[in-house]
């Protein structure tokens, strides 16, 4: 599993996946969005 996850963040698709994680990591508004929805994830189990 481990492997798999290390070979899609090499490749092309995993950098631009990652890059979006960055981007709106740096912007205040999704950050909460991002915040609110693992709360809500959280809160179901």
């Amino acid at each position: 599993m481990m492997e798999r996850i290390k070979q899609f963040a090499r490749s092309p698709q995993g950098r631009r996946a990652a890059e979006q994680a960055r981007r709106a990591a740096a912007d205040p508004r999704r950050r909460r969005q991002a915040k609110s929805l693992l709360g809500k994830l959280r809160g179901r189990h």
